[in-house]
């Protein structure tokens, strides 16, 4: 998507659909932020402490979001797509020949890994934060906080399937309502002490950091909650595009959460004990119950980004081999962008639950948070650094300067994080490296099985030779074998000549490949090649962000002369049958996960959406 052809008023509907999908997970991170900046560390809640904590806030949504996502990091886009997946697979694309390309792709893997790490503790923390509001609005009443989010979750999940397009279009405006909300808060308190304007003075953050020392790590692990989300911005940039995303930022968001943060830092000026939960005691007490249903609102919207995010990564590494076959469907017939995994749902939901259940308040679960998302936004500025010297050479030298001082930036935040380790943070990094190993698990195994299966596949010279030696009996219609590998001829046609003795009149030898582009034109979806003896060879291109549909691939085929008649055509696949074998290129833990992934992946059939009643699976017993 290209919005910088859009004209004004669409660049601004973009924008307001941008503050619904993009922003949720930042804009309520005043809810719970700037409390754990002092309750993390045992800060006192002193005039110098709250200067301090607001001027690292103010230069840290500088540094990391405006700085480095909004100016540099949405350039590197590819084809107009975002999210670590993307930028890896444009890294490895672009420099095909260094010897980093694999590191790269390792970090990439990392990247993603973690990014579901925090799919599970985003939307815990967010809701968890907001219905405790309730506490704050009828202190006496004992209301059960934790029941009540508990409900909001399930539901959450429950209404995953039926998709988001009904509800989107009211995203926007109440992400809207919200931030004029929470920026008019700021506002009203700043007015009563302006003086905490002078916190954007940079000596203010130094002096902090200075003054406390070691114990200033766990000041800045909870300053890092309020950017977390900001890596939204690049994940979502396919959605909205560059110029809405920033129009977003820079007029609306940015100065909402500045000015709620200066104003949460005023009032604990004078009100030091507020720090219990300064968000909520910013508003009269009118405000406070409207107030709890809004942030709700805004937290489940925020949610709701993170988990169609995970979705979507999801669908990514599917399509790039990092993942098993997984039942995806598409909740939306308008917008292929809207999918549904049932499985990564209830993963995420279970999770969440337990999250909320075992940390029971969102103090606890700060503690949590923070340190796999640090690590997801740490390993975007070197893969930006590498995509942008091999574009511009040696005439970006003052721009990679500048961005490894903001990789500085992000490896002091990653540090900062670490000291919560004991506080909870094992548990997202343990679940993030955990994927990393299962996803590295299935890349690998799947290149073994690959491997075995090639080195069986007969070359296709000596196959057409054998048909002319001892040709089988052909019958009419047209029989598609899928291949991995536009190679040789695979072995689910080579065993149903062997067993059955025939073979159809038209033969189809069906490559499906992934392109480490997003989406792939129509004119360049399909090459036929004719192979002989009635074989032609297909070989189909689809880009990461696409779902392979095999009926398009054939309808296309007409173009090239090869008629498709679904009543007389049939699908052979080959089912392979893992066993353990004396040799392996996995060791055993890993060989032993591999097989159970690949028992549990969903059938090939399911996964093209082949037709029931024109497929035949020719079992194959693999040794790994």
């Amino acid at each position: 998507m290209s919005v910088e052809r859009n004209s004004g008023g669409q660049a601004a509907l973009l924008a307001l659909g941008a503050l619904g999908v993009v922003f949720g997970d930042i804009g309520t991170s005043p809810l719970y932020a700037l409390a754990g900046c002092f309750t993390g560390a045992h800060l006192a809640v002193s005039p110098d402490n709250v200067f301090g904590v607001l001027s690292l806030i103010f230069w840290a949504l500088t540094l990391v979001v405006l700085v480095k996502y909004v100016s540099v990091v949405l350039n590197a886009d590819n084809k107009g797509e975002g999210g670590v997946l993307a930028l890896t697979a444009l890294v490895v694309n672009t420099d095909r020949e260094s010897p980093r390309k694999k590191l790269y792709a390792m970090l990439g893997i990392l990247g993603a890994a973690l990014f579901f790490a925090d799919g599970a503790i985003t939307p815990a923390i967010s809701v968890l934060s907001a219905v405790e509001g309730l506490q704050v609005a009828a202190p006496a009443s004992q209301i059960p906080v934790l029941p009540i989010t508990l409900l909001v979750m399930v539901g959450l999940f429950m209404i995953q399937k039926h998709g988001t397009g009904s509800v989107g279009t009211v995203f926007g405006p109440v992400m809207l309502g919200w931030f004029a909300v929470i920026g008019t808060l700021g506002a009203s308190w700043i007015v009563r002490d302006p003086r905490v304007l002078l916190a954007i003075n940079p000596v203010d953050a130094l002096w902090l950091l200075r003054q406390h020392r070691l114990e200033s790590l766990a000041v800045i692990a909870g300053v890092f909650l309020t950017v977390t989300g900001g890596e939204a911005l690049y994940a979502d940039m396919g959605h909205f595009g560059k110029t809405p995303i920033r129009y977003a930022w820079v007029t609306v968001v940015m100065p909402a959460l500045l000015l709620n943060y200066f104003g949460q830092g005023a009032m604990l000026i004078e009100h030091p004990q507020a720090i219990s939960n300064p968000f909520y005691l910013m508003a009269p007490s009118w405000a406070l119950l409207p107030l709890v249903l809004l942030a709700t609102a805004a937290t489940v919207i925020a949610s709701q980004a993170v988990i169609s995010g995970v979705f979507s990564v999801t669908s990514t590494a599917v399509s790039l081999g990092l993942l098993p076959r997984l039942h995806i469907e598409h909740s939306s017939a308008e917008n292929v962008g809207q999918i549904y995994v049932p499985t990564m749902n209830w993963v995420l939901m279970v999770a969440a639950l337990a999250l909320i259940v075992g940390f029971g308040s969102s103090a606890a679960l700060a503690g949590a948070y923070g340190l796999a998302v640090s690590g997801a936004m740490t390993i975007v500025t070197p893969l930006t650094l590498s995509l942008i010297k091999s574009r511009y050479g040696r005439e970006s030298l003052p721009l990679r300067a500048g961005i490894a001082l903001l990789f500085i930036v992000d490896l002091a935040f990653l540090l900062a994080n670490l000291t919560k380790l004991g506080e909870g943070g094992w548990l997202p990094l343990s679940a993030g490296l955990t994927i990393y190993w299962l996803m590295q698990t299935w890349q690998r195994g799947r290149s073994s099985v690959l491997t075995r299966l090639l080195r069986e596949q007969k070359p296709v010279q000596d196959f057409l030779d054998d048909l002319k030696r001892d040709p089988p009996v052909r019958v009419p219609g047209t029989a598609i074998f899928l291949d991995a590998k536009a190679s040789g001829i695979p072995r689910a046609l080579l065993n149903n000549i062997k067993f059955n003795r025939v073979m159809h009149e038209r033969v189809v030898l069906l490559t499906i490949v992934t392109r480490e582009e997003p989406r792939i034109p129509t004119a360049k979806r399909l090459n036929v090649t004719e192979v002989g003896a009635g074989i032609l060879r297909f070989v189909a291109h689809f880009g990461f962000m696409e779902s392979p549909n095999i009926a398009e691939i054939l309808r296309l085929a007409e173009s090239h002369g090869v008629p498709y008649e679904p009543e007389k055509t049939t699908f052979f696949l080959s089912r392979e049958e893992l066993i353990p074998g004396r040799r392996s290129d996995l060791p055993p833990l890993r060989r032993r996960a591999f097989i159970q992934m690949a028992r549990n992946a969903q059938v090939v059939a399911d996964f093209y959406g082949l037709p029931p009643g024109r497929v035949v699976e020719i079992g194959t017993r693999v040794e790994i």
